[in-house]
C-alpha cells in the first residue's frame, strides 16, 4: 500500500484530536501509518505544518456542518431548530473526530500556534454569528421571539450556550454536557421567547 499525504493526516487526526498538540508525535504517527517518522518530512515540513494543514482543513468542516445544518433544518420552528443544532454538535464531538480536533484545539491552542488558531477560531464564530444573526432576523420578523431581544443580543446569548456545551464536552462527556444544555436551554429559551 502507498502511503500519501491523505493516510498520515487521517492518522494525525485521530492522534491530535485523541492527545492533543502536545501528546501527539510524529513517532507515534508515523508509526501507526507504518512509515518511518523521516517519511512525513516527505509530505509535511513538519509537525506544525501537519497540525495547521489539519487544523485549516478541520475548521472548513466544522463551518460547513453549521452551514448544511442551518439550511437543511430552515423550516423547523426556530426552537427546534436551535436546540437540534446543540443535540446534533454534541452527536458530533461523541462520534466525529475532526469536531473533537477543532474543540481541542480552539480551547487549547499549542502557546506557539495561538495567533493562527485563535485567527482561525474567530473566522469559524463570525462565520456562525452571522449565519444566527439573519435566523434570527427572520424569527423576528415572524414574531416567533420577542421584539425585545435584538437578533444580535440573541445570537450572541446563544453562543454562549454553545461554548458552555462545549466545555462540558472537553472536561465532563456527553451525560453531563446533556444535563447542562438542557438547564442553559430552559432559561436561555424562556428569556427570548415571545
Amino acid at each position: 500500500m502507498k502511503v500519501t499525504a491523505d493516510r498520515i493526516k487521517e492518522i494525525a487526526l485521530k492522534q491530535f484530536a485523541k492527545n492533543g498538540y502536545e501528546g501527539a508525535s510524529l513517532a507515534d504517527i508515523a508509526a501507526e501509518v507504518g512509515i518511518k517518522k523521516q517519511s512525513i518530512y516527505t509530505h509535511f515540513k513538519g509537525k506544525d505544518d501537519l497540525f495547521l494543514e489539519l487544523f485549516d482543513h478541520v475548521t472548513a468542516k466544522e463551518i460547513n456542518f453549521a452551514v448544511d445544518y442551518l439550511d437543511r433544518y430552515r423550516d423547523r420552528a426556530i426552537d427546534q431548530l436551535l436546540y437540534g443544532f446543540l443535540i446534533q454538535y454534541q452527536d458530533c464531538y461523541e462520534k466525529d473526530d475532526n469536531t473533537k480536533f477543532f474543540l481541542r484545539v480552539a480551547f487549547f491552542p499549542p502557546s506557539h500556534l495561538y495567533e493562527v488558531i485563535v485567527k482561525e477560531g474567530y473566522r469559524y464564530l463570525d462565520t456562525l454569528k452571522t449565519m444566527l444573526i439573519s435566523v434570527f432576523d427572520q424569527a423576528i420578523a415572524e414574531g416567533s421571539i420577542s421584539p425585545d431581544v435584538s437578533s444580535e443580543v440573541a445570537t450572541v446569548a446563544f453562543l454562549a450556550v454553545l461554548d458552555g456545551m462545549f466545555v462540558e464536552l472537553l472536561f465532563g462527556g456527553a451525560e453531563l454536557s446533556l444535563k447542562r444544555i438542557e438547564a442553559s436551554w430552559f432559561v436561555y429559551w424562556r428569556g427570548i421567547k415571545k
